[in-house]
């Protein structure tokens, strides 16, 4: 059993939505990003309360917009996933974590230097070009659990 459940549909789900964020970032960005996609399945706090799935993420809408910037222009998420990142989604799905992205349930990609804080949650570091952040302590401890 993995972090979370998923069904093929969810790799090949997450493939393609890690590669759109992260493929200049190589594999270890992109693993990252999947950090970030299952601790939004795990997290019962916050802004995702109502997320169980894989699917549920990728597609949230929060105040008119998609969450992710690659579901709402378009761009690589719309190809079809390649096994190399297939590989790099079932990884994280089952148990790869690692800072700074171990608890993070934010990361953006700034024109400048990363923000101590982004929507008060606390800044726990940068790979590349994305900064993550990870909840306030207190605030989410699903996603210290999970």
């Amino acid at each position: 059993m993995g972090r979370v459940a998923y069904r093929n549909a969810d790799v090949d789900l997450m493939a393609r939505m890690m590669r759109a964020e992260a493929e200049g970032e190589g594999k270890q960005g992109m693993l990252y990003v999947g950090n970030v996609i299952v601790n939004r399945v795990v997290a019962d706090c916050i802004d995702f309360n109502d997320l169980r799935t894989v699917e549920q993420v990728i597609f949230q809408v929060q105040g008119g917009n998609y969450s992710f910037e690659a579901v709402q222009k378009g761009n690589a998420f719309y190809q079809r996933a390649r096994e190399s990142e297939r590989q790099l989604a079932r990884r994280t799905l089952e148990s790869w974590r690692d800072h700074p992205a171990k608890y993070a349930l934010w990361y953006f990609n700034p024109s400048g230097p990363c923000p101590p804080t982004w929507y008060d949650q606390p800044f726990t570091g940068q790979f590349k070009q994305h900064c993550f952040y990870e909840p306030q302590p207190g605030t989410c401890d699903s996603v210290y659990n999970g």
